[in-house]
């Protein structure tokens, strides 16, 4: 399994229209009696390891970029989805500047017809939340007042009930395995950042600006995994234990959702 993520990786990074990927599905609680069986060959689902090398989004409180986190992680879920039966899944790797980046990444997906589409992100604050602190001797910032995941979908999304329904589903997952979601982005204070909350239970909110949500012609959800400028959840974010929580969390609502799409 190690050797069929290092082939993943690889295809992606040789050339972005070469990649192609899947999903799979099983839904009880909420389906009912199993009437579909979800056919894990043909259902294709994209992960995007959010930003780039070069653009690489936020800086965590002990100065790891946020790229490397959203990769890591990328890639884990990616290797989950292979392990049980998913052997097309896309790990989508792009280089260079943010906009031909996020236009790239749309370009690729839309290509490909995915079924779903997964950016992974991690959270930071808006600067005025911003405290200074030394580590390892570098100057540095952190916010420890915040923390969680959110799930964002956009509403000019041609495929919004889909794309909610996924992010519902992964916030169940998320929320079953004892992991709570950032509130406070309905909260007044955010300004510019307040995002609508659509599902207080599942921790989903609107963001219709988002390119890889608005563009993307598949049903398409963006995860922020947890706050790395939260000092105690960047280590979080640094144990296999806790990231394995969150891969599990992703995997069952794949699932959940291939089953409940199938024809």
């Amino acid at each position: 399994m190690a050797t069929i993520a290092i082939v993943i990786l690889s295809l992606v990074l040789f050339g972005s229209s070469r990649f192609n990927g899947l999903a799979e599905g099983a839904d009880k609680s909420r389906r009912g009696p199993d009437v579909a069986k979800c056919d894990k060959v043909q259902f294709r689902v994209i992960l995007d390891a959010g930003h780039t090398a070069e653009a690489f989004g936020a800086m965590s409180a002990r100065n790891a970029p946020e790229y490397d986190f959203n990769l890591r992680l990328a890639k884990e879920i990616g290797q989950n989805l292979i392990d049980v039966g998913f052997i097309k899944t896309v790990l989508l790797v792009t280089h260079g500047p943010a906009l031909p980046s996020l236009l790239e990444r749309v370009t690729v997906a839309n290509r490909l017809s995915a079924n779903l589409f997964l950016s992974i992100h991690h959270d930071s604050v808006p600067d005025s939340f911003l405290q200074d602190w030394d580590y390892d001797g570098t100057p540095s910032h952190f916010s420890d007042r915040f923390k969680g995941y959110s799930l964002f979908v956009s509403y000019d999304n041609r495929n919004i009930k889909a794309s909610l329904l996924f992010a519902r589903l992964i916030g169940t997952q998320l929320k079953d395995r004892g992991l709570p979601y950032a509130s406070h982005y309905a909260e007044e204070f955010m300004g510019g950042r307040r995002r609508q909350l659509i599902d207080a239970d599942a921790g989903v909110y609107r963001y219709d600006q988002l390119v890889v949500l608005r563009e993307t012609q598949m049903p398409a959800v963006l995860l922020e995994a947890g706050s790395i400028i939260n000092r105690d959840e960047e280590m979080l974010m640094n144990l296999p234990e806790h990231r394995a929580r969150i891969r599990g969390a992703v995997t069952a609502a794949v699932e959940m959702f291939c089953k409940v799409r199938s024809p």
